[in-house]
């Protein structure tokens, strides 16, 4: 029989060890966000070979590289706002869904245009799924380990994308660059039955949308056996969701509140100055390698040690957990305009282009795997979903940028140094973005305090 009247459902996430379920849903989305990196990726992969099967000029490519950007920048505006009404897991479940099945028919797509459709599909699956997997993990989370366990699923996302490279070398020789698309489709489809039976829905949300005593009891018992004694789980905010609250803001209208405007603003700058960055490498970097003399195969295999430099978010993780955030990520965006101008010096020398390719790939998919975590600790409960997804669905737009950024300047005849010193410059306004957002924007949730009316399940 319950002995305790009411705890605070976070506070009951703080004082336990990570549990087998929690790790089960950290699994989950990681699998999630690898797939996501992965069939993100893809296309910068397959497009040297694109280019040589279709005969088709580079310039030509800029549409379709870019068309999953657009159907991810929708996907994920759309999806946060209905995740934070209908709850994290039909969005999940339904994301991962769209984008395996988009995914798999582009690899039968016979001409561009065909292609760039089932591409912008594929993305708005992609864009949905991600941050509805951040929100989810995140509300399960301690708070001493909410950045580091965030960052650590976010690795999935550029581990997946130097998967991707790694195994389009090998695919691709052997079996044709189909079948890259076939394998990102046919897995995500294995995973939707996967999430269908064992995914739970957020806690968080739960209590949000006044869920009977027993089932969350019922949920929390799986974190914690003392869960079954604990008469009613309530869920307290910090000060400044107290404060959207009073003016009655929900959804966008919280995220674009006074107390959380300047924050907010400043996240999507930040995030879409990293994808401006990443993109313009990710799908360029492999046909700007081949133009200064590399063979195919070695300019893909050295531009998928980009992306792969993203497991070092885990380290920032830690750092973000105990010192302040915003000023440990902008520290890495500064660096990472600094590694990216050095790839533009390192022509012809590949043992240094090698290891700067790999450097830069730490510090910038660091940082940029590092703002979910950032934005998840930053809005309260009734807005989470939707402040992290709009981050990264205004975010996507500059990884549209980015694709036609490269286009433009290789059309203007810039050179390979010119080229990633203009790449470089978005690292910069992406770190003087973040100091604003400390200067300017209210703490986050780091204070912790306890106030006004708390939510509680009926």
């Amino acid at each position: 029989m319950p002995t305790t009247a009411r705890v605070d459902v976070q506070a009951f996430l703080d004082d336990h060890k990570f549990s087998a379920f929690q790790w089960l849903i950290f699994v989950l989305g990681f699998v999630i966000v690898l797939l996501d990196g992965f069939d993100t990726a893809a296309i910068g992969f397959i497009a040297p070979s694109l280019l040589k099967e279709w005969g088709i000029e580079k310039s030509a490519l800029g549409p379709v590289l870019s068309a999953a950007l657009f159907g991810l920048a929708g996907g994920a505006l759309f999806a946060g706002p209905i995740a934070d009404r209908l709850g994290r897991k039909l969005v999940l479940v339904g994301s991962v869904l769209i984008f395996g099945i988009a995914c798999l028919a582009s690899a039968f797509a016979t001409n561009l245009t065909e292609l760039t459709v089932l591409r912008c599909i594929t993305g708005i699956g992609l864009g949905a799924a991600m941050p509805n997997a951040v929100t989810l993990l995140s509300e399960y989370c301690p708070g001493r380990l909410r950045a580091t366990m965030t960052n650590l699923m976010f690795c999935g996302f550029p581990l997946g994308a130097a998967c991707g490279g790694f195994l389009a070398a090998w695919m691709i020789p052997q079996w044709g660059w189909r079948s890259v698309l076939m394998l990102g489709g046919v897995t995500p489809l294995v995973l939707t039955v996967l999430l269908i039976a064992i995914l739970p829905e957020s806690v968080h949300y739960l209590l949000s949308r006044g869920a009977s005593v027993e089932r969350v009891r019922k949920v929390m018992r799986r974190v914690s056996a003392k869960a079954a004694e604990v008469g009613q789980f309530v869920m307290l905010e910090p000060e400044h969701a107290e404060t959207t609250r009073r003016v009655n803001a929900t959804g966008i209208g919280m995220v674009l509140s006074p107390v959380l405007r300047v924050g907010s603003l400043m996240l999507w700058v930040t995030y879409f100055m990293g994808l401006v960055i990443f993109y313009s490498l990710i799908n360029w970097m492999p046909i700007l390698f081949k133009d200064v003399g590399l063979n195919p195969q070695t300019a893909t295999l050295i531009s998928a040690l980009f992306p792969l430099g993203g497991v070092g978010a885990v380290f920032f993780g830690v750092l973000m957990d105990r010192f302040n955030a915003n000023r440990i990520v902008a520290v890495g965006y500064a660096l990472t305009a600094v590694t990216i101008f050095l790839i533009g010096q390192a022509a012809g020398n590949m043992g240094f282009l090698v290891v700067i390719v790999f450097v830069a790939g730490v510090v910038m998919n660091t940082a940029q795997s590092s703002l979910p975590a950032l934005a998840a600790a930053f809005y309260p409960t009734q807005g989470r979903a939707t402040g992290v997804a709009w981050m990264m669905g205004i975010g996507r737009f500059g990884g549209i940028a980015g694709s036609f950024l490269v286009a433009e300047l290789t059309a203007r005849h810039l050179t390979f140094s010119e080229i990633f010193t203009v790449i470089a410059v978005p690292g910069l306004i992406a770190a003087l973005a973040l100091v604003v957002k400390q200067v300017v924007g209210p703490g986050g949730r780091a204070s912790g305090k306890d106030v006004g009316s708390p939510v509680v399940a009926h």
